[in-house]
């Protein structure tokens, strides 16, 4: 039997990207469940051999205005309680340290844009030591404290929290190495339309560097994901 992925998505073209590909190969069925979705942030959360949830351009302190959050972050809890295999990137990564008593907040600018990562030591033995030379998409305003026992595996010149590992199960990604950066990229340029303007991002440039960047960006992509799923502890 093929090994079960339930993926929170929060807009829809912020998909698993290039890790869809990651999973089919290592005999991973992947099941969307949508922000709005009836069934959304509910069932039973340790059914899943995998949870991956994704990003979204909301808070994850927002629950005044989406309260649906309350409920997702309770679901992301009790998978975490049980330490069973647990992706977040960017709200994703946000709403897993929120889970665990964290506080998420805004950092006061926009990092939107491509850049190196600068690795930790522990980084440099995790599998994000294959971004090492490679730089990532990083598309967000908001940051969190680091959850009681993880360990922080990376940073940018700009925002200090761009990963974490919480044993070998539980990975948070602030920014998006899944992002399909060919002819789908225009979905995020488009859906992201008024954060883009209100920032003054340079689409033109935008659009360069995710051509430029984008074949690297994905192997190396695709090379981080499928070390962390090898890695993974068996469910007991």
């Amino acid at each position: 039997m093929p090994n079960t992925t339930l993926v929170l998505r929060h807009v829809y073209f912020e998909d698993l990207g290039c890790f869809a590909d990651v999973l089919e190969r290592a005999d991973y069925t992947a099941r969307y469940s949508d922000a709005g979705d009836p069934d959304f942030g509910r069932g039973d959360p340790l059914e899943p051999d995998l949870l991956v949830v994704l990003g979204g351009p909301i808070g994850a302190y927002e629950d005044h205005l989406y309260p649906f959050l309350a409920q997702e972050r309770e679901f992301i809890r009790a998978r975490l309680a049980a330490d069973l295999p647990t992706l977040g990137i960017c709200l994703g990564a946000q709403l897993i340290a929120a889970a665990l008593g964290e506080k998420v907040f805004a950092i006061g600018l926009k990092e939107i844009g491509f850049s190196r990562l600068s690795l930790t030591d522990t980084g440099t033995a995790s599998p994000i030591r294959h971004l090492a030379d490679t730089p990532v998409l990083h598309w967000h305003g908001d940051t969190y404290g680091l959850p009681i026992g993880a360990v922080n595996l990376a940073s940018s010149a700009l925002v200090e929290q761009q990963a974490f590992s919480l044993g070998s199960n539980v990975l948070g990604l602030q920014f998006h190495p899944e992002a399909s950066l060919d002819e789908r990229f225009e979905r995020w340029l488009v859906g992201h339309a008024i954060e883009l303007t209100v920032a003054g991002i340079d689409l033109s440039a935008l659009r360069r560097e995710a051509q430029e960047f984008g074949p690297r960006l994905r192997v190396a992509a695709m090379q981080m994901f499928e070390d962390w799923l090898t890695n993974l502890e068996p469910r007991t």
